[in-house]
C-alpha cells in the first residue's frame, strides 16, 4: 500500500479528480520483478519521458513518485499557471475593446473564483496523461512512496528494494526560500501554493522579479489586485536581453504594477490586515514599508536532493543539485539524472529532451551530449520574451565575430494590424560562417515563433535560410524573413555592387 493520501487545496470535484490519476488513493504499489533495465526516480516531465521511452522499447521499468505523478509542470507550474495567464489575458483584451473601435456594456469584471475552479477543471482534464494507471497499464512498475538508495544499485522504496542496471534521478527543484527574517513567520505563496488560492489578494507583494515573478505579477494585476514586484536587481528578468526586459519592464509599469528595483529586504511582519515588508532601496533614502495581503515568493528553485540516501549510491551532488557529465551520467556511472536535479533549464521542454538523452546512453550505450541541445526559453508574460541559443555578449566571450540585426515589431504589417507593436526580433549571426548563433523575440506569442530558429539552429541552417523561406502574409513570424534579408544585403560588398552597377549599365 501506498502511504498516506495525497490532498490538493482546494478540496473540490476537480482537485479530487486530479488525484484520483496522479496519486490515487489506495494505490497498490506492485512486486519488484528482479532486476530492472532502468528505475527512474521522479514522476514529472523527465522521469515520465524516462520510464515511458524506455517501456517503449521493451526495456523493464520501475517508476518511483513520493507526490504527485506530472511533477511542477502539471501541478505547479506550465499548466495552472498558463490557465491563469490565458484568463488574465482575455480581461485585459476586453477593457482595450475601445482601440478596435468596440465598445463594452459596461465595467469589465472578473469572478477571481471561476478563474480558479476553470484552472482546476483543465489541470483535472489533463491529468489523465500523466495518470499512474497509464504507466502501468504500458508495463511499468509505478510504485508511489519515498524511494532512497541503499546501495550503488539498489532504491529501496515502502519496504521493497528494487535492483537496477541504470536508474535515472528526476526528483526536479521547488521553490527557493530566500532567508528574510520574519518571511516564514508571517507566511507567504510560492508557485506551490499559490493555485489554491480562491479569493483575490487586493494588494500583492511579489519578492523576485524573474520568469515567475513577472508572469504571475501581471496576471495578478489584470484581475484587480494592487501589486508591487520587489528585486534586488536593477531591472525585470536581469538575465534577458536588456532591451527585451525594457519593453517588459515599460509594459509592466503602463498597467500600474509598483516596482521596486535595488532593492534590499530586511524583514517581514504579520501585521493586522496582513504583512508588512521593510526594505531599503539602493539610493540609500532610508527604510521603507509595504503593507500587502499576500506575498508571493520567486526567487529561484532548490534542487530536490535531500533523502535520496545519494551518499550510498555514490552520486556526487552540488549547489545546483546532482553533478552530471555532458552525458548526463553522475559519479555512479550506473547512475543519470535528467531535468531541474541537474540543470540550468529549468524547462519541462528541456526536461523532455534531457530525457531522450539519457535512454540512449542508459540504455544504448551512448555518447549523446546535453550541450548539443539547442534549448529555447519563454516567458509568457504580455508581451512574452522567448530566446534561444547565445545572447551576443556571450558569443563574444567565446571569441565569435557575431552580427547583429533587429527588426521592430512596429514594421511588421501583421504586427500594426494586430495593435501588437510592442516589441522586436534580434538575430545574432556567425560573421564568418552565417551560422545563427542566438535570437531574442519581443511578441505578444513570442514562445510560438521561436520555433522557426530552433528548427535552423538544430539543423546547422545560415541566416540565408530565413531569407529564402517563405511565410505567409500577413503573419508577425515574417519578421524571421526580414532579418534574414537585413543578413543577406551585408554579403552585397562595394566592389560587388560597383561592378553589378557596371553590368546594368552595359544591359542598357
Amino acid at each position: 500500500m501506498s502511504e498516506a493520501p495525497i490532498e490538493v487545496l482546494p478540496d473540490d470535484a476537480h482537485n479530487r479528480a486530479l488525484v484520483a490519476n496522479v496519486h490515487p488513493k489506495g494505490w497498490e504499489n506492485p512486486k519488484p520483478r528482479g532486476r530492472y533495465n532502468l528505475v527512474v526516480i521522479g514522476g514529472g516531465t523527465a522521469g515520465l519521458v524516462s520510464a515511458m521511452g524506455a517501456a517503449g522499447l521493451g526495456a523493464r521499468v520501475a517508476l518511483v513518485e513520493r507526490h504527485l505523478l506530472g511533477g511542477d509542470c502539471l501541478n505547479y507550474g506550465c499548466v495552472p499557471s498558463k490557465a491563469l495567464i490565458r484568463a488574465a489575458r482575455a480581461a485585459y483584451d476586453a477593457r482595450e475593446v475601445a482601440s478596435f473601435g468596440a465598445s463594452a456594456p459596461g465595467p469589465i469584471t472578473l469572478d477571481f473564483a471561476a478563474v480558479m475552479e476553470r484552472m482546476r477543471r483543465l489541470r483535472a482534464e489533463i491529468a489523465h496523461h500523466d495518470a499512474a494507471s497509464r504507466f502501468a497499464k504500458s508495463g511499468i512498475d509505478v510504485f508511489l512512496g519515498d524511494a532512497a538508495f541503499v546501495s550503488p544499485e539498489e532504491v529501496e522504496v515502502a519496504g521493497e528494494r528494487l535492483r537496477f542496471s541504470r536508474a535515472v534521478i528526476a526528483t526536479g527543484a521547488r521553490a527557493a526560500r530566500p532567508s528574510i527574517p520574519g518571511l516564514a513567520e508571517a507566511g507567504f505563496l510560492t508557485n506551490e501554493s499559490v493555485f489554491s488560492l480562491t479569493s483575490l489578494p487586493r494588494r500583492l507583494a511579489v519578492i523576485g522579479a524573474g520568469p515567475i515573478g513577472c508572469e504571475l505579477a501581471q496576471a495578478f494585476r489584470r484581475f484587480g489586485s494592487e501589486v508591487t514586484i520587489l528585486s534586488v536587481g536593477a531591472r525585470v528578468l536581469p538575465r534577458e536581453d536588456p532591451d527585451a526586459a525594457l519593453v517588459l519592464q515599460a509594459q509592466l509599469s503602463r498597467e500600474g504594477i509598483s516596482l521596486v528595483l535595488g532593492a534590499k529586504i530586511n524583514g517581514v511582519s504579520r501585521v493586522a490586515g496582513g504583512r508588512t515588508i521593510t526594505f531599503e532601496r539602493d539610493r540609500g533614502e532610508g527604510p521603507e514599508e509595504l503593507t500587502a495581503d499576500e506575498i508571493l515568493v520567486a526567487v529561484g528553485r532548490a534542487p530536490n536532493v535531500e533523502g535520496l540516501g545519494l551518499e550510498a549510491a555514490g552520486v556526487a551532488t552540488e549547489r545546483s543539485g546532482v553533478k552530471v557529465d555532458d552525458h548526463l551520467r553522475s559519479s555512479n556511472p550506473r547512475i543519470y539524472a535528467a531535468g531541474d536535479i541537474c540543470s540550468p533549464y529549468k524547462f519541462t521542454h528541456a526536461a523532455d529532451a534531457m530525457a531522450r538523452v539519457v535512454l540512449q546512453n542508459a540504455l544504448f550505450m551512448g555518447r549523446k551530449r546535453a550541450s548539443g541541445l539547442v534549448i529555447p526559453w519563454s516567458t509568457y508574460t504580455d508581451p512574452e520574451i522567448a530566446h534561444v541559443g547565445l545572447y551576443e555578449d556571450e558569443a563574444k566571450e567565446r571569441g565569435l565575430v557575431v552580427q547583429s540585426f533587429t527588426v521592430q515589431l512596429s514594421e511588421i504589417d501583421r504586427a500594426v494590424l494586430d495593435g501588437e507593436t510592442n516589441g522586436f526580433a534580434r538575430l545574432h549571426v556567425d560573421a564568418q560562417s552565417g551560422r545563427i548563433l542566438g535570437a531574442t523575440v519581443v511578441a505578444r506569442h513570442a514562445g510560438e515563433m521561436v520555433g522557426e530558429i530552433c528548427l535552423a539552429m538544430t539543423e546547422g541552417l545560415t541566416a540565408d535560410a530565413l531569407s529564402k523561406t517563405i511565410h505567409p502574409y500577413p503573419t508577425q513570424a515574417e519578421v524571421w524573413k526580414r532579418l534574414g534579408d537585413s543578413y543577406a544585403r551585408t554579403k552585397l560588398k562595394p566592389w560587388i555592387k560597383r561592378l553589378l552597377e557596371r553590368y546594368f549599365g552595359w544591359r542598357r
